[in-house]
């Protein structure tokens, strides 16, 4: 006899159709395209986990861009007068800032134009 070891295969099936679960069609219900769209699923988040980080320092910068250029700056010439400053705030906090609290915002920029002049 052959060993088959179907409790092994019907744990593994279980576990691939329950990551499976809530797809369209065949990809919940069939294993074998269970397995292929757990596969994916799997690569695309972890690609877009990594996307995730991208996305939202480009939104940082756009919001920094556009508060900024309300004091007649713009970012990069901001971020660099904040260097040669030595400001060290981050791109999350101050885009935050600039939304939330313009008021900090545009004491930040008056400081730096201040001390880099």
């Amino acid at each position: 006899m052959r060993a088959r070891n179907p409790k092994a295969t019907k744990r593994r099936r279980k576990k691939i159709l329950k990551l499976a679960k809530g797809y369209w069609g065949l990809k919940s219900k069939v294993y074998r395209r269970a397995k292929e769209a757990v596969i994916r699923a799997g690569a695309a988040a972890y690609r877009d986990r990594k996307k995730k980080k991208r996305d939202m320092r480009s939104w940082w910068i756009v919001r920094i861009n556009a508060a900024a250029r309300q004091h007649g700056l713009t970012y990069s010439e901001l971020m660099n007068k904040m260097k040669q400053a030595g400001v060290a705030i981050n791109r999350k906090v101050l885009a935050e800032m600039a939304v939330t609290d313009p008021e900090a915002f545009a004491a930040i920029v008056q400081q730096v134009t201040a001390a880099v002049a």
